[in-house]
């Protein structure tokens, strides 16, 4: 692992120079607004919109489980404090 890193040679003496550094990345030429807005037209065209049927059924669904997962967290909350005031005997 130590030879990997460039800090010890082939016979594991230790080394004296230094392990060379990474190269940089090439420098990328900066775009202009018009261009990266042309760009992210282009790429929205490309998105698959969902219909409007779609969005709908996906937003019940997503309300049905909120409710279901919101219902499950509060009788478990409900569970615990019952269970504490027992174990407590609080009234």
């Amino acid at each position: 692992m130590l030879q990997r890193a460039g800090y010890l040679g082939e016979d594991g003496e230790v080394q004296r120079t230094r392990a060379t550094p990474a190269q940089t990345a090439p420098k990328r030429e900066r775009t202009s607004p018009r261009r990266f807005v042309r760009e992210m037209v282009a790429e929205l065209r490309k998105v698959a919109w969902p219909t409007r049927s779609e969005v709908v059924n996906y937003s019940i669904i997503t309300l049905v489980f909120l409710v279901v997962v919101t219902a499950v967290i509060g009788v478990v909350d409900w569970g615990f404090a019952r269970a504490v005031f027992w174990l407590f005997a609080i009234d």
